[in-house]
């Protein structure tokens, strides 16, 4: 399977962990003509990771990043490395979706307010991992998520967008997250969108 990817636009990097679903529906909003972009290329630090079947799928440039023993740490040279690849692949922002290793200077440096992330919280609330397990345990009435500028904190850059959702009687966390998850295939493209208009706006 081959995607139409707009010519023009946003030239976007995706680094992922998981799944890919927030990268399909990027795909899905480029090919349907809501978003003005076109993926260069997919890195996933697990080479097992379903989101690079899913670029292949599509024609897309594929790579694994390499951390050795690490499970959770992003060596800074390791982040060189991935900065000069995404660069070297024309690309000019780079969006994490799904991608579980914490940001620093060499990425952040290279792509400087380029770098932007989903979290499946209204943030500031509820940084870090299940967010929506948080959100349920916490007895909040509702949560949703947050497209957000990437800084080195944990889920800390400024909101560039977010949506809610209710927290329902009798929701489990499976239930409360897929609702989430709903409202992040919407919700990514459109904070692409917005600042690729910003942009064009602005030059």
């Amino acid at each position: 399977m081959r995607t139409i990817q707009s010519g023009k636009g946003m030239v976007l990097g995706i680094l992922g962990s998981g799944s890919g679903s927030n990268m399909q529906a990027i795909l899905d909003a480029i090919a349907e003509g809501s978003l003005r972009a076109r993926i260069a290329l997919v890195l996933s630090d697990r080479k097992d990771a379903f989101i690079l079947q899913r670029a292949e799928r599509h024609g897309l440039a594929t790579g694994v990043i390499d951390c050795g023993s690490w499970a959770t740490k992003f060596p800074d040279e390791v982040q060189q490395a991935t900065a000069e690849r995404l660069l070297a692949a024309g690309v000019e922002w780079v969006c994490l979706a799904g991608f579980m290793r914490m940001i620093k200077q060499p990425l952040l440096a290279a792509f400087p307010n380029r770098i932007i992330n989903i979290h499946p919280s209204l943030l500031p609330a509820f940084p870090g991992v299940a967010a929506w397990k948080q959100a349920l345990d916490a007895g909040v009435g509702e949560t949703g998520c947050t497209v957000h500028w990437v800084d080195e904190g944990m889920d800390t850059g400024p909101v560039i967008l977010q949506g809610k959702v209710p927290v329902l009687a009798g929701d489990t966390a499976e239930l409360l997250h897929q609702r989430i998850q709903q409202l992040e295939h919407r919700l990514y493209p459109a904070a692409l969108q917005l600042l690729s208009q910003r942009e064009n706006h602005q030059n």
